[in-house]
């Protein structure tokens, strides 16, 4: 007979091994502490910086926010929610996450993360050029202010704990490979673009560990050649993905995802994580039904076939139904695009940077 105290032990190595098991995994998501949510980069995580700038890309007008809160345009490139809303949320920070530029912007929003990203920006430093965006190097200016307001409202020690136990989404080759490849590959080949933007994001990554971040996760480029204004400008009669610029972009993930390992072992106590921004796209392109979609070849916004930005304006129809469209213009993910992504990357990035 066992005695009662041998039950509760056989009984607590029985539910430790139940829950190390793969039917009672651990959700690491609902028990990692982050501190607070930094993005940098282009549109895909503007939240509405570029309303406060000189930058010809802005989404501060009808239809764009349609279903926000309130119906309320802030910016965001989507009819609603943006990837850093879903990431910020899905880390247990808060619900929304906010631009750093916004004038109505709280001290206790510092606390917790801001975006310091612009529509229209790229590693490549020709590629904010062409639209007035906020460069990268000035977005790093952007988080040296940040810093110092975190100091004068917590001190130096805790704004130190806040950097260091912050996640950083940099999300930013998207321009370069759809504005500036194509310009520059007059002059150089994918293979040499790619080289260059491979060390340009690797630098970035570098800046950001010397101002004290530790945990960076950098997103692989997008299928741009599967975007909706791609494949009516270069995709033919029947608006086929455009291989090339696809091809370019799979050249520049590979070369990235083969350095960021490297450079992450030579940044003391650094997690740095390649999130796969191709991949899960194509899969939703190719396969709508399985994610409960019916359109990823056109935006939900006007003909949905070469909209975006001052194209998609308060005069564009919208679909019926933006729910079932992956793209919300002819470049930006819709609010529910930019929900399946979060919620299919969000558990790998956790597992990569704790």
């Amino acid at each position: 007979m066992l005695r009662s105290i041998d039950k509760v032990i056989l009984f607590c190595i029985y539910a430790l091994l139940h829950l190390c098991s793969s039917e009672g995994k651990i959700n690491k998501q609902e028990i990692v502490s982050v501190s607070a949510l930094l993005t940098f980069g282009d549109s895909f995580v503007d939240q509405g910086n570029n309303n406060y700038n000189a930058a010809i890309g802005k989404a501060n007008y009808l239809p764009y926010g349609k279903d926000f809160m309130g119906g309320k345009p802030t910016g965001r490139f989507s009819n609603g929610k943006s990837l850093p809303d879903f990431f910020v949320e899905g880390l247990g920070v808060k619900e929304y996450l906010p631009a750093y530029l916004d004038p109505f912007l709280q001290d206790d929003d510092l606390l917790t993360g801001v975006s310091f990203a612009s529509g229209g920006s790229g590693y490549d430093p020709v590629t904010p050029r062409f639209s007035s965006a906020i460069p990268l190097s000035d977005q790093l200016n952007m988080f040296k202010q940040y810093i110092g307001k975190l100091e004068t409202k917590v001190g130096e020690e805790a704004a130190m704990d806040i950097i260091t136990n912050s996640v950083y989404l940099v999300v930013a080759s998207t321009n370069d490979l759809i504005i500036t490849f194509p310009l520059r590959g007059i002059l150089t080949d994918a293979t040499e673009y790619d080289t260059m933007l491979t060390n340009l994001t690797l630098s970035f990554v570098q800046d950001l560990y010397k101002l004290g971040a530790r945990k960076i996760a950098v997103f692989s480029a997008p299928p741009v050649g599967c975007f909706p204004l791609e494949r009516t400008l270069f995709g033919g009669v029947l608006r086929m993905c455009v291989e090339n610029l696809n091809a370019a972009a799979r050249l520049y993930n590979n070369m990235l995802k083969q350095q960021l390992p490297i450079l992450e072992s030579n940044l003391p106590q650094s997690r740095v994580a390649f999130v796969d921004f191709y991949n899960p796209l194509i899969d939703i392109i190719n396969n709508p039904q399985k994610y409960g979609l019916e359109n990823t070849n056109r935006g939900c916004c006007g003909t949905g076939l070469v909209e975006v930005i001052y194209l998609c304006n308060k005069l564009s129809r919208t679909c019926p139904d933006d729910s079932k469209f992956l793209f919300w213009d002819s470049i930006h993910l819709s609010e529910i695009g930019c929900n399946i992504f979060a919620n299919q990357s969000l558990p790998g990035l956790v597992d990569s940077l704790f």
